[in-house]
């Protein structure tokens, strides 16, 4: 099966946030370099949306593998 990166970003990969000095680090625990940080928790999601975007496509576009979230079992 062929995902879209539509399909990636509805899977449920774990989101990891950690306090970091009065802001929040935030990264996808299966996709490794996949992170950002910001500010305010309001932020956190649409943060880590752009950042699991760009993580996505850029692996979609050179053919790279892309882990499954943890859980999921084909």
């Amino acid at each position: 099966m062929n995902r879209t990166l539509e399909d990636y970003l509805a899977l449920p990969y774990t989101i990891e946030i950690i306090p970091d000095d009065g802001a929040w680090f935030v990264q996808i625990k299966e996709l490794p370099g996949c992170m950002t940080e910001v500010d305010e928790w309001d932020e956190i999601r649409p943060a880590i949306m752009d950042a699991m975007r760009l993580w996505l496509g850029l692996a979609l576009e050179r053919g790279r593998p892309i882990p499954e979230p943890v859980g999921i079992v084909r």
